[in-house]
C-alpha cells in the first residue's frame, strides 16, 4: 500500500508499531530518538535506513524526493535495489562498499558524488551501526543530500575565475606589449614616450596588484582566515586623508563635505582593512554617483537587545546626489559580481567591504540618501581589546 493515499505521512512506515510489505520488521528506534519527537519527515536531508537483512525499513519523503522513488517501491526491498547507486566510474557502489559483508572494523562510508539511475548526482555518506565493535552489522544508515548547493557553489567559484582572469588578461597583454616594445625599439623613442609608456606599465601593474589583492582576500573571507591588526585608529583622519588623495587625484575639493561629531569614541581596528573600506566606498560614490559625496563620522550608542548594556560604536556613512540604486537591488549590493553600472570594476569590492567590517563585529548597510543617492552606513565597535585590557 503507498502510505501516501492513506492520509498518513509518507514515511508512517518508520514510526513505531508500523509494519513493512512482506511482513519484514521494522527498524526500532532506541528511547533516545523516540523521545526525540522527530519524524522521518521532519528531515530535510533523505535518510533510507536497511535492517540487518539488507532490506530497508526507513525511506523518508525526502529520499522519495531525492531518488524519485515512491516509498512504497522502496520499502522491504533489499538495499541495493532500492536505492541502485554507482561511482563516477559506473561501479555499483553496493557492491564495492560491501557493508554487510566487508572489513569488521569500517564503521561507515564518508560523503561522495554518486549517481542515481539516469545520471543524476546526488550526496550520499553511510553509517554502520553495530552492537559491539567488529560485531555484525545492525543497520545501515544512509543519508542523501542534493548536489544544487554544491553545485551553484561550483559555478560562484567558475565565475571568479573567469571574471578575475578576464581582468588580468587586459592589463598583463599591455604590460607584455610596452616591455616588448622597448627592448625592441629602445633607441627610436624619446625619453617623454618612454616615460609615458613605463607609467602606463606601472599602472597596469598596479591594477594586478590589487586584483591578486582582492582575489586572496575573498579567499580569507570566505574561509574566516581573514587576520585583523587591530590597533587605535583616528577615523576621523582616515577620512580626511582619503578626500585628499581624491582631490590630489583631480577631483574638486567643493565636492566633499565632511562632517564629524566629535568626540569620538577610541577605535581599535586594523588600519589597513579600514583604509579598505573607506577607499572603496569612495571610489564608488564620486564615480558612480553625483552632486556633493558628503562623509559622516559619528559615535553611537546600541543595544543588542532590551537587557544588554549599551555597545559603543563608531559609525561612518558615505551618501552622494546621484540616481541611487534601484530598490530591487539593494539586496544583492553586497553579494559577488554585482555591479551597479558598466563602468568597469570586478564586482568585488563590496564583498570585500561586507567581509571586513564583519569581521571586526561590525555591521554595514545600504539604502537611499536624503538627496536622492545611494548612502553606506557602517558600524564598528569601539574600545580597547580583551587581551590589551
Amino acid at each position: 500500500m503507498d502510505v501516501r493515499t492513506s492520509g498518513a505521512r509518507s514515511s508512517d512506515a518508520c514510526a513505531p508499531g508500523a509494519r513493512l510489505p512482506g511482513g519484514y520488521a521494522r527498524w526500532e528506534p532506541d528511547e533516545v530518538t523516540a523521545g526525540l519527537g522527530v519524524h522521518p519527515d521532519d528531515l530535510p536531508d533523505g535518510l533510507v535506513i536497511a535492517d540487518e537483512t539488507g532490506r530497508v525499513t526507513c525511506f523518508n519523503a525526502a529520499a522519495a524526493r531525492i531518488t524519485a522513488t515512491r516509498q512504497a517501491d522502496a520499502l522491504g526491498r533489499k538495499l541495493e535495489r532500492a536505492l541502485p547507486l554507482e561511482d563516477l566510474e559506473g561501479r555499483r557502489w553496493w557492491a564495492l562498499t560491501d557493508p554487510y559483508g566487508g572489513l569488521a572494523t569500517r564503521v561507515g562510508q564518508p560523503e561522495r558524488n554518486l549517481l542515481l539511475p539516469g545520471g543524476r548526482e546526488v550526496l550520499v555518506s553511510a553509517r554502520y551501526v553495530r552492537e559491539r565493535p567488529t560485531g555484525p552489522v545492525r543497520r545501515v544508515v544512509v543519508s542523501l543530500r542534493g548536489t544544487e548547493a554544491r553545485r551553484r557553489t561550483e559555478r560562484s567559484h567558475a565565475e571568479l575565475i573567469a571574471t578575475v582572469a578576464h581582468e588580468l588578461r587586459s592589463p598583463l597583454t599591455s604590460v607584455k606589449g610596452f616591455t616588448a616594445t622597448l627592448l625592441a625599439k629602445w633607441e627610436r623613442f624619446t625619453d617623454d614616450q618612454k616615460r609615458l609608456m613605463l607609467e602606463t606599465v606601472d599602472a597596469d601593474a598596479n591594477r594586478v596588484t590589487r586584483l591578486i589583492a582582492e582575489l586572496l582576500d575573498i579567499s580569507r573571507i570566505d574561509s574566516g582566515r581573514l587576520e585583523l591588526r587591530r590597533q587605535p585608529v583616528d577615523i576621523a583622519a582616515a577620512v580626511r586623508r582619503h578626500v585628499q588623495a581624491l582631490t590630489a587625484a583631480g577631483h574638486s575639493s567643493e565636492r566633499f563635505l565632511i562632517k564629524v561629531r566629535e568626540p569620538l569614541p577610541g577605535l581599535w581596528a586594523d588600519p589597513d582593512k579600514v583604509d579598505q573600506v573607506l577607499g572603496n566606498l569612495l571610489e564608488n560614490a564620486v564615480r558612480h554617483g553625483e552632486g556633493t559625496v558628503t562623509i559622516e563620522v559619528a559615535p553611537e550608542q546600541a543595544k543588542p537587545a532590551a537587557e544588554a548594556p549599551a555597545v559603543e560604536r563608531t559609525a561612518v556613512t558615505v551618501s552622494d546626489e546621484g540616481p541611487g540604486i534601484p530598490e530591487e537591488s539593494m539586496s544583492r549590493v553586497f553579494t559577488r559580481f554585482w555591479r551597479g553600472s558598466k563602468r568597469g570594476g570586478t564586482g568585488l569590492g563590496l564583498y570585500i567591504v561586507k567581509g571586513i567590517v564583519e569581521a571586526h563585529g561590525g555591521t554595514i548597510t545600504v539604502g537611499r540618501a536624503h538627496g536622492g543617492g545611494a548612502e553606506f552606513r557602517f558600524t564598528l565597535p569601539v574600545g580597547t581589546p580583551a587581551y590589551l585590557a
